[in-house]
């Protein structure tokens, strides 16, 4: 089987109806940056191969990771304002919680008012404006600055 009809026929690991998250890279690693280990998941319109953003889990604790945050995503422009974001991140929850995570990094760009909107919906908690140190604005595409939001990760319903 070629690698490109694996991808294509590979289910989604989570769903929502609306929008599956299919796994898309695992063991995703980085000891550069201190990710211990991750995966990404690509996001789709349920039922269908029509990609319209990713989700990352990154593993690790490190000074890389405190600026870059343990989950990171995107949405194509035509898809965003629908909350698909924040509905991947909660797909991801089962995850989480088999990982033993209590809580996960979200950071973000201080003038990007959607990411930090998904953050507030999600229930995350703004712990600070972080100044990102010369060292490490390559990895977050040359921001000066980074929120952190804390998402505390809530006991299976």
């Amino acid at each position: 089987m070629t690698a490109l009809l694996r991808l294509f026929s590979r289910k989604p690991m989570f769903s929502d109806g609306e929008i599956d998250l299919v796994l898309s890279h695992e063991d995703v690693s980085d000891p550069v940056y201190g990710i211990d280990d991750g995966y990404t998941f690509s996001i789709y319109l349920s039922g269908t191969r029509h990609y319209i953003g990713y989700v990352s889990l990154r593993l690790g604790e490190s000074p890389g990771l405190y600026y870059l945050g343990h989950i990171g995503y995107r949405v194509e422009e035509k898809y965003r304002g629908h909350g698909y974001a924040g509905r991947a991140c909660q797909l991801m929850l089962p995850l989480l919680r088999r990982l033993h995570l209590g809580s996960v990094v979200i950071t973000n760009n201080v003038d990007n008012f959607a990411s930090r909107k998904t953050c507030e919906r999600l229930g995350c908690e703004l712990e600070r404006i972080a100044d990102v140190p010369q060292a490490y604005r390559m990895l977050c595409a040359g921001a000066r600055q980074k929120c952190r939001y804390i998402w505390r990760i809530p006991e299976k319903e």
